[in-house]
């Protein structure tokens, strides 16, 4: 069987631009692309390990791509405790563009919810129950932006 890259690129174009259009900026494909980097990176290192490959394993080609990029499966991260701290994550993940991509918590909030919406269409809600319980209890807001339908 051959592996046609060009459909996981065309593919993982038609998602990013979906889901630039559900942050309410459709012409920045770029800066939806760190938005759903930052926000995959800074869950996957709240998530245990068994957690994070059960994720994945839902995942299309292109997502786990996003997902993996610079991980270290057995490095140990610092436990996020408090809403504000995982906002912080998000924007050092994001680096210089956070100030860009992330003006207020409101923009991370809605970043975590509308990445949410458009990966349900690949996750089981099972899964995303999962993650839901694995967080820790300090980041129950965070919890709730996950809408699950």
């Amino acid at each position: 069987m051959a592996l046609d890259f060009n459909k996981f690129a065309a593919k993982g174009n038609e998602f990013i631009k979906h889901l630039a259009t559900e942050l309410d900026y459709p012409d920045d494909t770029a800066r939806a692309g760190r938005v759903l980097r930052a926000v995959l990176h800074a869950l996957r290192d709240q998530l245990t390990l068994e957690e994070s490959v059960q994720l994945i394993a839902q995942f299309p080609m292109f997502l786990k791509a996003v997902y993996v990029q610079s991980w270290n499966p057995h490095k140990e991260h610092k436990r996020i405790r408090r809403l504000e701290e995982f906002y912080n994550e998000i924007r050092r993940i994001d680096k210089q563009t956070a100030r860009f991509d992330f003006h207020k918590d409101k923009d991370i909030e809605k970043a975590i919810r509308v990445v949410f919406q458009v990966l349900q269409k690949y996750v089981s809600t099972g899964e995303l129950k999962d993650i839901k319980a694995v967080l820790p209890k300090d980041l129950k807001p965070i919890v709730n932006l996950i809408t699950i339908t």
